[in-house]
């Protein structure tokens, strides 16, 4: 724990278990001395996801801690997820000792091939302490190593997950009595007799005992778009370079939609699904700017093999699916202006069709309130206050943000799309609230699906710092975006409700209130604005009922009206 504090480890998610009675007792005295701050929570999934909102929103490696057996393999998911999304994430498994294992013995797995290949940035299992084993520089060493990897010290360049796992062998706690293993909280000459010691105290001197370089991605960037250059950017949900580069004027294409930047093209989604616009407009080169993973006709896009694409991100987890990037770089070189650098009638004309676009979507939007989905996810976007952080779930929910949304900036968007489950949604949106601190204005916008998936994340102790954090839930009672897809056809009709709809009856504010949370049903947009207006003091969870058998129908309709738009400007 000591080791953790000295590298600048400040969150720890802890799971009760008797294996792991040592590294909570540790942890219990490291956040009583304000080292760290603990959080408990009951189940593991939602811990591990917890855990990686916390490193998700502040970028600090943040450590989950659990006893062994089953509560390992619950990790999976949000390692997984940190895998993918690389997000600094430290795992800490109790475990038995090898004399233990295969024998039969009691909460035992494997807990060393349980997250599978490729996907830990370092693992290594810790010899099994014993009294007087000098191994002060051993333990500290594998600290070090576990931390610098998850941030992408190592091989791949890439942050992601890192996993110590700790035997333990009886007995598990002390027994009053003094014993030398306290000297390997210390320096040579200095024996703290625990966690409550100096908050300056570390291996060597408050400082981590290894230091190890991260690399910082200024090595080499991808080419700005040069003179005479037809160049469209397609940022992922979350890139803060979309809004820095759309700035300059050029085309940028956001998975966020507005919530990009005010800059970017809120309707370049619906512009590269118009086939006759895109052929018409066809960029000479398209720099992808992080990982996007949202959108088809994105995919297409990047799919082409009559364009130039270069990729912004970091080599070692870069997305190419068609095998198309001619560059792949952690930085973007030096942007001149638009105007110095693109063909005025070709940026013209993207603009001149994201506005003819965009006034489409207002009209055919106009006449519909919140329970439509789409107009929900521009009256949330809307109603935010400047300097919001929005995690969004996934599914249908940041789709109809990245097609409807209207342009602004100072909104921070968050997202966990490494794999795009709906697994740990709420718990990921406590972490980032939690890590934001009191008073910053935290929402989150999600499904019932995705709500109810990880509602326990809302069982939060008494003695647990508790989120200032506003929960949107976009309850159409099943999964939507089924509704959009093949299996939504007509001809599926038959089993679509059942096998796809899914829908649940749940009733979310007694689920709600049953936690001590706060519970308030929108129904209307002033009732929802109103509710977005001040950021929650507490956990709050704001039910928006919708509708959703007018999706498909609603898509189709959109998609016809906007290419007729277009055409008849052009």
């Amino acid at each position: 724990m000591d080791e953790l504090c000295a590298n600048g480890v400040r969150e720890v998610v802890l799971c009760p278990g008797s294996r792991n009675a040592p590294l909570s007792m540790a942890l219990h005295a490291a956040d009583t001395a304000g080292r760290v701050r603990l959080h408990v929570r009951i189940d593991e999934r939602g811990a591990g996801f917890l855990a990686l909102g916390l490193a998700r929103s502040s970028g600090v490696p943040a450590v989950v801690v659990t006893t062994s057996g089953t509560a390992v393999a619950n990790l999976h998911p949000a390692v997984l997820e940190a895998h993918h999304g690389a997000v600094p994430l430290v795992v800490l498994s109790a475990d038995r000792p090898a004399h233990l294992r295969g024998v039969g013995a009691n909460q035992v797995i494997d807990q060393l091939t349980v997250f599978g290949s490729g996907v830990l940035r370092y693992q290594h299992e810790i010899a099994v302490a014993t009294a007087g084993s000098g191994r002060n520089g051993y333990w500290r060493g594998q600290v070090c190593r576990a931390v610098a990897a998850s941030l992408g010290a190592f091989a791949s360049g890439r942050p992601g997950p890192a996993h110590l796992n700790i035997p333990f062998d009886v007995p598990l706690l002390p027994d009053g009595e003094k014993t030398d293993y306290d000297v390997v909280l210390g320096r040579a000459g200095s024996v703290p007799t625990g966690l409550g010691g100096p908050s300056g105290l570390g291996g060597r001197g408050g400082l981590p005992w290894t230091r190890i370089a991260v690399p910082d991605g200024t090595g080499s960037t991808v080419a700005a778009p040069g003179a005479g250059e037809k160049c469209l950017f397609i940022g992922d949900l979350t890139h803060p370079l979309a809004a820095t580069v759309a700035s300059a004027g050029y085309p940028v294409v956001s998975e966020a939609g507005g919530l990009g930047g005010a800059d970017v093209l809120a309707a370049g989604v619906h512009l590269l699904a118009d086939a006759d616009f895109l052929g018409a407009h066809l960029p000479d080169r398209v720099i992808v700017l992080g990982r996007p993973t949202l959108f088809r006709p994105v995919t297409a896009l990047l799919g082409r093999a009559d364009i130039v694409i270069d990729v912004v991100d970091n080599p070692g987890g870069y997305a190419d699916l068609a095998g198309s990037a001619r560059a792949v770089a952690p930085a973007l070189g030096n942007v001149r202006p638009a105007a110095e650098t693109a063909p005025a009638d070709w940026l013209a004309s993207w603009r001149g069709a994201d506005a003819v676009a965009s006034s489409a979507i207002d009209s055919a939007l106009s006449s519909r309130d919140i329970a439509t989905s789409a107009v929900l996810a521009r009256a949330v976007a809307a109603g935010l206050p400047d300097g919001a952080a929005l995690l969004l779930g996934s599914s249908q929910t940041p789709r109809d943000i990245g097609r409807f949304t209207r342009p602004r900036n100072g909104i921070r968007v968050l997202a966990n799309r490494g794999v795009a489950g709906i697994d740990g949604t709420v718990s990921t949106a406590v972490g980032c609230a939690l890590a934001a601190g009191p008073g910053r204005a935290m929402y989150a916008l999600m499904g019932d699906l995705t709500f109810l998936h990880d509602v326990t994340a809302l069982a939060i102790g008494p003695h647990e710092p508790r989120p200032d954090l506003t929960i949107v839930v976009a309850n159409n009672d099943g999964g939507g975006i089924f509704a959009t897809l093949e299996q939504g056809a007509p001809r599926h009709a038959a089993s679509f409700e059942r096998v796809f709809g899914t829908p649940t009856g749940a009733e979310i504010a007694g689920i709600v209130e049953g936690f001590g949370a706060e519970h308030v049903m929108a129904v209307t947009a002033d009732e929802l604005a109103g509710a977005l207006a001040e950021p929650a003091s507490g956990l709050r969870v704001v039910e928006v009922p919708l509708i959703r058998t007018d999706l498909r129908a609603l898509a189709a309709d959109m998609a016809a009206e906007i290419a007729a738009a277009v055409r008849c400007a052009m």
